[in-house]
């Protein structure tokens, strides 16, 4: 997002940085949208969909440690804002496969950016708590 000098938008959210430019009358959607998107079973599902179309179970295999009561929760709500689509069909048994939406492929390179930073990242952050949970933590009145 582009962000405005608040100056020009005495509506805005925010006095600086990416929320400046975004109404205040905004701001409780696009936290909701923020906390769909940046949900951990959901980056995954849609760095997995990225490859292609998949049936639920394949979903449920390629995204570890996901529960099938989360992934039905998940693809549903990606479904809900337009990120992914299910097909169902007419076979026996039946078949439903899901994939992302131009709209959810857009959001692809962001997730996976993210998910790469984390993954070469991990060692440091894990230093880091290691180092300030054996440190003692002093409250002062």
């Amino acid at each position: 997002m582009c962000a405005m000098d608040t100056a020009d938008r005495p509506d805005a959210a925010a006095g600086r940085g990416p929320c400046a430019g975004i109404p205040a009358e905004q701001m409780d959607f696009v936290r909701q949208i923020l906390d769909r998107v940046g949900d951990k079973w959901s980056l995954l599902v849609i760095a997995v969909l990225e490859a292609g179309p998949l049936r639920y179970t394949d979903l449920q295999r390629e995204v570890p440690g996901i529960s099938q009561r989360m992934l039905t929760l998940t693809v549903r709500q990606l479904q809900q804002d337009g990120l992914v689509t299910r097909t169902a069909y007419a076979e026996v048994p039946p078949r439903v496969e899901y994939a992302l939406t131009p709209l959810g492929r857009s959001l692809h390179h962001i997730v996976t950016s993210l998910i790469t930073w984390v993954a070469d990242h991990h060692g440091q952050i894990r230093e880091h708590r290691d180092h300030t949970a054996t440190r003692p933590c002093f409250i002062r009145h």
